[in-house]
């Protein structure tokens, strides 16, 4: 028979090795066509957390049969490095296996041994979640749990068991749709699921079950449902075509001081690109483009007195001045930089992606910013790190997705300071929340209305599709453009503006006062004023805000107040 340590340590690496390869496979199985599928990924990511430890401590090459707290030290590594909802659950689970196995590597492996630490993986992964959903990773990890234990008591040794539980985890994976609406929709069955498949599968090869082992390659039930990789779409207006963005280039000199100009920078960064800020003795060039003309000489004018006022329209020059190009943006302040260390009663730490997003969350007064959210989920050390930086004693951690929320939670039980996580799903309900935020107020005060602000906002994301999709309100191809709310699609269309204004039309009441548009990578300033146009006809009576947030994927980001 093999050692514990030694069972343990070769599960980790071979399961690294197996998710490495499928990895993207099971990012495409995503309910929703979104381009920034990552399960796969945060699961790899975590586990690499776990081996990185193993590697180091020489376990993987059997140099070295470790201790327990060589294996605590993993089954810990993967919680700092977890990432999303599915990292979470995994690093559950590799807990609960360096927990109960490797604490005495030294002896020998057996089926009991493991079925006792499915069963305690089955008992934390449950506990880490919120609301557990059938249908998901946490039901194949239960299913193959109970597995374990009936060929347990049955006698069965390891290397006989081990198929028995890969085929129990392949037909719970193959029910998922069965117990999740949502799966069924899209044809698929659950990601994560698939991921805790691999590991069962890693189980056989350590175990030495006969056809399993090196060379030996099994194709996975979860494949013939995997959707097909699409080619990226390019899909550009005229506009950005020909290399232009907002319309507008206002450029004025401003009276006025360093102090001033701080705050006046900040404001400007919500309102374009290409912003420049240079000068000195009281006198600053100013230079942005934009599309919001009168909110950016206003702006000059609360922060001192602008003058020699000039506004160039880009569409038909797109000559610059020589001083903005040798200055090469200099000026805008720096998104992710060191934040205030003025010490505060209650401090924010956000999750954002984008630099215009960054700038604005830190005009609205965030001490640290954590770069991620869609497509790059940020780790547990990584918010756990901003929690502890930040100079207050009690802390609110806004993830802006919810994938990113278990992490959060985790980080805010590791830290020793007070932590709450307000659960805001998009980077909209972050910013809802941030206008109730008083830093010298108490966490609890703060966190009751800065939720129920972030709960008065109702949000949408235009994306575009990488594959075709059935869903509730009609056909989506790829390349299409598709609005998504919180209860799926809301808007298909063949343009990003036209996604906007669809699911703007779906989603909006009666008594809304205000839409937010936080424009990214793919939108244009052509776009957004048919955007703004359409709601200037069909909704005089709101007010429109729009701000340049650079995000990746989505060109529109949307809330409804």
């Amino acid at each position: 028979m093999v050692q514990r340590g030694r069972l343990l340590a070769g599960l980790l690496m071979r399961y690294a090795e197996i998710l490495g390869e499928f990895r993207e496979k099971i990012d495409r199985l995503n309910v929703y066509p979104v381009p920034d599928g990552d399960t796969g990924t945060n699961m790899f990511f975590t586990l690499r957390s776990a081996t990185e430890v193993i590697e180091s401590r020489g376990l993987a090459s059997g140099a070295n049969r470790g201790n327990s707290s060589d294996f605590m030290d993993a089954g810990k590594a993967a919680l700092l490095g977890a990432r999303g909802n599915s990292g979470v659950i995994l690093s559950q689970v590799i807990g609960s296996l360096c927990k109960v196995v490797g604490e005495e590597p030294g002896e020998d492996a057996d089926l009991g041994i493991l079925a006792t630490a499915l069963a305690r993986a089955d008992e934390r992964a449950r506990a880490a979640v919120l609301n557990p959903v059938e249908g998901t990773i946490l039901t194949v990890i239960s299913e193959v749990a109970v597995a374990a234990k009936e060929l347990a008591a049955a006698g069965a040794r390891l290397v006989e068991a081990a198929p028995a539980l890969l085929d129990a985890a392949e037909a719970s994976l193959s029910r998922t749709p069965e117990l999740l609406a949502q799966l069924r929709k899209a044809g698929v069955v659950d990601s994560g699921g698939a991921g805790f498949v691999l590991m069962v599968a890693a189980l056989c090869d350590v175990a030495g079950a006969e056809g399993f082992g090196e060379g030996v390659r099994r194709r996975f039930g979860f494949e013939s449902v995997v959707p097909e990789s699409a080619a990226r779409v390019e899909t550009v207006s005229a506009v950005q075509a020909e290399g232009l963005g907002p319309r507008y280039e206002v450029m004025f000199l401003l009276e006025s001081n360093d102090a001033q100009v701080l705050g006046f920078r900040e404001v400007w960064a919500g309102l374009g690109d290409s912003i420049v800020v240079v000068g000195q003795d009281g006198t600053y060039n100013c230079h942005i483009h934009t599309d919001d003309i009168g909110a950016s000489i206003e702006a000059g004018v609360e922060a001192g007195r602008p003058s020699r006022i000039r506004v160039t329209d880009l569409y038909d020059q797109v000559s610059e001045e020589q001083w903005v190009i040798a200055a090469g943006g200099a000026g805008a302040p720096d998104p992710y930089g060191p934040e205030s260390a003025e010490p505060v009663e209650t401090a924010v730490v956000v999750i954002a992606n984008g630099d215009g997003i960054a700038r604005i969350f830190r005009s609205l007064g965030v001490q640290r910013i954590v770069l991620g959210g869609q497509s790059m989920n940020p780790s547990t050390e990584e918010i756990l790190a901003a929690i502890e930086e930040v100079p207050a004693p009690s802390v609110i951690v806004l993830p802006n997705n919810t994938n990113v929320t278990p992490v959060a939670q985790v980080a805010a039980s590791l830290s020793p300071k007070e932590v709450a996580v307000i659960p805001t799903s998009g980077v909209v309900e972050g910013m809802s929340a941030l206008v109730e935020y008083d830093p010298m107020n108490d966490i609890a005060s703060n966190v009751q209305v800065m939720r129920a602000s972030a709960k008065r906002v109702v949000v949408a994301e235009v994306t575009q599709a990488v594959r075709d999709y059935r869903s509730e309100i009609g056909e989506v191809a790829a390349g299409d453009f598709i609005g998504l709310g919180a209860a799926g699609v809301v808007a298909i269309a063949k343009t990003a503006a036209r996604a906007a204004i669809d699911s703007i039309g779906a989603l909006i009441s009666q008594d809304a006062e205000i839409i937010t548009l936080i424009e990214g990578e793919g939108a244009s300033g052509a776009s957004s004023r048919e955007v703004t146009e359409w709601l200037a006809a069909e909704h005089p009576e709101l007010e429109v805000e729009v701000l340049h947030g650079a995000q990746p994927l989505y060109p529109y980001l949307i809330g409804i107040e």
